[in-house]
Parts: C-alpha cells; structure tokens; sequence
C-alpha cells in the first residue's frame, strides 16, 4: 500500500503518465518537465502529484474477518420504519440500485464518497501555499463507522502553491481510471469472513465539498446570476448596487398562496411559475454543447479568462466525472456542504445583529432599498451634508450588544461539545469575532435561538428562532422523510419571511442554498454522513505529519503510509487473536506457558524482554485508585469541586436569563 509519484507539467496542463510518459514538453503548453538545474546531472521534476492506488486499500477491507462482516451492513442495516439512519435510507441508493441489479447482486461490492478540500500545510496563514488532499469514505460500513479517520482512504495529494480551481480534473484522471475500471471489470479478492474469492467491483456515489470547490468538481460556476447549480437557469437572481443577490423565493410557493399577491416585497405581484426540475437528461443534454477549452494556467492557453457563451449557462467544464457510465444517472452528484452554508448563514445574521464587519446592513444596502422602492423609512436620510442610517429594528442597540455578548460570554458549555466561545467575545464585551464552523454551529443550535429572544420584537425573531429549528431537525441523527417535506414548506416561508424584514444584501447565494437542504436530505440521507466536519479533522491531522517544510507534499504522504500500515498491521493482529482465542483452543494452557516464558527472558535479562508485554500477563492489579475526572462516552466527568472552578460543565447548557419587562410584561 504505497503511493505512485507522477510528474506534471507546471501550468496544470497535463500528466505525464500512461501515453505521456516517456515525453519530455508538456503535450499541451510545450513547457519542458524539468526544473533548469544546469550544475545538477539529476532531473528534477516542476511538480509531483502523489496518487494512493484505491484498489491495494480496497482489498485490505476484506483482509479481516471483522471489517468484511461490516462491509456487507448496508445490505441487512436498511430501516423498515421510514427512518433515515444511513445513506441507504435515500432515494438517490434506491433508484442506483433499481437501475444497476448486477451491482445489487453481491452486497460486497464497494460505494464510495469523495471529499476535496485545500489547506495550507504549514499552519501558517500568512504564507500563501494551498495543497490539496482527496480522501474517499466507504459507505458499505454502518453509520458509526463511515465517517470515522480509520474509514477514510487518501487518493490523491494535489501540490500546491495554488489551488487547482477549475484544471482540478486534469488531477483526477489516475483516479477517474481506476475506478473505471472497477465499475467495468472488477478485481479478483478474498472474503476473509467466508474464506471465499469474489470479483469486488466499486461505484462512486456523490463529492462532499465546499460550494467554491464544489464548483471546481461538478463544472458549474458559484458565482453570478445563475449561481445555483440546482435552479440551474431558473435561479431567482437579480443585480443590486454593488452585488447579486438571490431574492424572490415567493416564486417556490404555489401558484394560489397569498405571499405571491403581496406588494410588499418589491412593489409588485409574483407571476412567474416555480423554477424547473432539471433531470439527468437535461444536464447531459448541457454538458454536451460546451465548447472545449485547452486545460491549464499557461496564459497563451488554458490562463487565458474566455468569455462564456449564452448557450453554455454556468458551465466552465465538462466535470471528468461525466466519463463513468453511471455519472449522469446519478440523482445527487454534488453534495451542499451544511457546514460551511450554516456558518455564512450565522455570520450574516450574527454581523447584521452586532453591526460588526460582516454586516449586511451597510449604506449600499440602504441605497438599494430605495432603489427598490420598500421600506422606506430604513432608507438614508440626509442631514445636512452627511447621510445617517436610521436605526432598523433587526440589529441591537449599543447597550443590548453587550447584554448580549455577555450572555454568550456567561455560557458554560458540556466538557468536549464546543470549544470556549467566550474567547470570541471581544474585551469590550459588544462584540464577537474570529468564530470558527463548530461555533457557529453551536450558536445557531443552541444559542442563537434563546439569546436573541429579550432584545428583538416577536415578529423580527420568530423566523431566526424557526431557522435555528430548521438546522438543527437537519443535522439530526436521524432524519423522517414526511419531516424534511414539512421542512420543504417550511424553509419557504422562513426566507419570505426573512425577505420583508432585512435588506436584500443579506440573501448571498449561501442564504438562498438553504432552500435546498431538505430536497438533499431525502436524496442522500443525514446531513452527518456528509458535510465537511470528520474530513476537515483528518487534514488537520494530515497537516501534522509535516517534518520537512521544504517537500511538505512528501512528508505527509510518508507519515500517511506508515500510519496506514500500522492501522493495517493492528486489524490484522486483532484478526489473528480472535482466531486464536476461539473455544476450541486450550487459552489458559497458553497463558500460563506465556507467562513462564516472559519471566525466564526476564530473569535472563534477555533484549527480547519487554517490561510492559510481562506487566500486562501478570493481569489485573488488586490496587484500587481515585481519580477527580473520567471519561464515559467520549465525555468528561469531574467532581463539583472542579467542575465549579472550570469554564465547562456537563449537566446541559446554562445562562442566567434577564426578565426584559419591555417585551414580556
């Protein structure tokens, strides 16, 4: 189980592999494939792309007894109660296995997920260097498996200095090939569990990836009036004073409802009919009259910025996934990242509450709303030779910002849930910056809801309080489809509701990828065995095996394969154990000889003696011991006394309430 090193031309042109091999110009940009080094008699390449073969990693699953009987959960772990508790609960596994019955046959057969994401190796924001790692999940193992570190396998190690951004598929190709060639033909591989061979054949299902890489992936610009690659050319967009926005989600609801008669929104009725369901065939049917552009950065080809035609919509690219058969059948190609749209969700309210740097209520905002001709008494009212904001009734007063900040600062949060959000509170406690995903998933969940409830008016809050509802029935551990059809609705009528109370500038493409959410929910199934957290963990990680900042690319795929190794070498050991202790085997027989065998190397004071394989024959001590914290369920417990002085505690979330008498009497 290593890695492959294959050189790369150094505009991200091409690879030199497979018919590319022997050439010594890039076949694209003609550059050359080696550094200059005139005084060195060793070719050096520009760049080296570090690719994992998936099928060697594939193979091990089914090394052990133990992880082939998890191999096959999916096939006997189906809900019968319309619960969704794995990806097997959603209509995008059904309708895969209606269409392919020769994959469903052997339940043994592989399905994956693919996540794509950069980072900087160094840990050092300010030097500017974006590697890009692709992991893979295997979605065959139950649902507390599939998205653990020892589930994810490294397929590819893009090198930087810059992202890859839309010549990414120029990288994938190996991979692209390889599973080609596992969903065509298969590999031949023993079934430790029946002790049987079978032909394993793989399929990849969908990509995890935050929207501007999911833009790189799937071929579809994030950005502009068609931002939305599900609304596709029906995506409700329009241009304000210095932006686009993403308004008009009225026209969603049916045709009858009474918000689409409102004049309240823009001065004017909602005619227009639902955006269109784009099918399989409809995207292909696209993808087809894209005009081909030369791949690369080299500013004589693929650097050049070309203009994109009218026909072609939002496509950059033909994605390379396209080039697997079953690609374009797929109901859900392209996950939405829940993590990263509930934080820009979470920073746009929370800035537009504290008026801090991420507000959207700024001048232009105001301008546009008199552009627009509503709310006219929020617009800019001149005084003088200056212009003031009048005070709208969605942001908080100066003296209720720290009430605010310090209810949060106050919280106490369960040891191991959260980080200290009150590190986040500014030292003049009227503002809260510098918060990471995970605390805004906390505040939107948990915090938001009850915080805001004494400083706003009943119906400014109530649809923060249902969109703080909204995410977290999302992000639960198990989903009900009539749920996430309620949810449907719902969500509607949170973001019309939204739409009368705060500026258009707030509605970015991420407010209105909220729509969205539910429709994804019943496709795939829960949002935790699909967004970015768990691989965002394992980058960190992979960030650590860092040692030589000169070839960081090359230390990370090094400790990567050691670290796989052991992994590898500890399933197989505990393989061997359970077969070495099944009843059949005289076990005490075995321990005793062990045991008389430890203590004559230790008498003998041989290098073979190992002092902590002798303390563990010797069993349990009788020594009993106490202890002020423990740890039950990966959650730490401690004594009062200590758990009074820390800035965490285990018995729930707690803050003092204020009785604000203005609103509540």
């Amino acid at each position: 189980m290593g890695y492959e090193l294959i050189d790369m031309c150094k505009n991200d042109c091409a690879l030199f592999c497979a018919e590319h091999q022997s050439l010594q110009h890039c076949p694209v940009c003609n550059e050359i494939r080696w550094v200059d080094t005139k005084t060195k008699s060793k070719k050096i390449p520009h760049k080296v792309l570090r690719y994992f073969p998936l099928t060697p990693r594939l193979r091990c699953l089914y090394c052990s007894r133990h992880t082939a009987k998890e191999m096959i959960w999916h096939s006997r772990g189906q809900s019968e109660d319309g619960t969704m508790r794995h990806p097997v609960d959603g209509s995008s596994w059904k309708e895969f296995d209606k269409k392919y019955l020769n994959f469903l046959r052997d339940p043994r057969n592989v399905r994956l997920g693919l996540a794509a994401d950069g980072f900087n190796p160094f840990g050092n924001m300010s030097l500017a260097h974006s590697m890009w790692p692709v992991v893979l999940t295997t979605y065959n193992l139950p649902p507390w498996l599939c998205m653990k570190e020892s589930s994810f396998m490294l397929s590819l190690l893009i090198p930087g200095l810059k992202s890859p951004g839309k010549d990414i598929e120029v990288f994938f190709k190996p991979l692209v090939c390889e599973l080609k060639h596992l969903w065509q033909e298969g590999v031949c591989t023993k079934d430790a569990a029946t002790n049987t061979f079978f032909t394993m054949k793989a399929v990849l299902l969908w990509t995890i990836n935050d929207f501007p890489a999911r833009s790189s992936l799937s071929g579809w610009s994030g950005q502009g009036y068609k931002a939305c690659a599900t609304c596709n050319e029906d995506t409700p967009s329009m241009h304000v004073t210095n932006k686009v926005i993403y308004v008009g989600h009225r026209r969603f609801l049916h045709a009858n409802h009474a918000r689409r008669k409102s004049l309240d929104f823009n001065g004017e009725p909602e005619t227009r009919s639902p955006p269109k369901q784009f099918s399989a065939v409809d995207i292909e049917d696209q993808v087809s009259r894209l005009l081909y552009r030369v791949p690369g950065k080299h500013p004589d080809f693929g650097g050049v910025k070309r203009k994109r035609e009218d026909f072609e919509l939002n496509w950059n690219t033909r994605s390379i996934f396209f080039k697997l058969e079953y690609w374009s059948s797929l109901q859900l190609k392209h996950n939405l990242d829940v993590m990263h749209i509930e934080k820009n969700v979470c920073n746009s309210l929370l800035g537009t509450f504290l008026t801090n740097d991420k507000t959207k209520d700024t001048a232009n905002a105001r301008v546009d709303l008199k552009n627009l001709n509503i709310r006219r008494t929020q617009c800019l009212e001149r005084k003088g030779n200056k212009f003031y904001r009048p005070h709208p009734k969605y942001s908080l007063k100066v003296g209720d910002r720290k009430l605010f900040c310090q209810f949060i600062k106050d919280v106490k949060l369960p040891d191991g849930f959260g980080s200290n959000i009150s590190k986040r509170v500014t030292d003049n406690n009227s503002n809260s910056t510098g918060l990471k995903s995970h605390d805004c998933h906390i505040l939107m969940q948990h915090l938001l809801l009850i915080g805001i409830r004494g400083f706003l008016t009943k119906d400014i809050y109530t649809p923060i309080v249902d969109l703080c509802t909204f995410f977290k029935q999302l992000c639960s551990r198990t989903l009900l489809g009539d749920d996430m059809k309620k949810a449907n609705k719902a969500i509607l009528l949170i973001l019309c509701k939204l739409e009368l109370i705060y500026p258009p500038a707030l509605f970015d493409i991420m407010v209105h990828l909220v729509l969205h959410l539910p429709d994804e929910a019943l496709h795939v199934g829960l949002v935790c065995m699909r967004w970015m957290y768990p691989f965002e963990r394992y980058m960190k990680k992979l960030k650590h095996y860092v040692r030589n900042k000169a070839r960081p690319e090359g230390s990370i795929a090094e400790g990567y394969v050691a670290e796989e190794a052991l992994s590898f070498c500890s399933m197989y050991l505990r393989d061997v154990q359970t077969r070495f202790n099944r009843p059949d085997r005289n076990k005490d027989a075995v321990v005793e000889k062990t045991k008389l065998w430890l203590y004559s190397m230790k008498v003998q004071n041989s290098p073979e003696f190992h002092p902590e394989l002798y303390a563990l024959s010797m069993g349990a001590g009788i020594n009993a011991f106490t202890y002020i914290a423990c740890k039950v369920n990966g959650f730490r417990f401690m004594v009062r006394g200590r758990d009074v002085e820390g800035t965490t505690q285990n018995s729930g979330v707690l803050a003092e309430g204020v009785n604000h008498e203005k609103y509540y009497g």
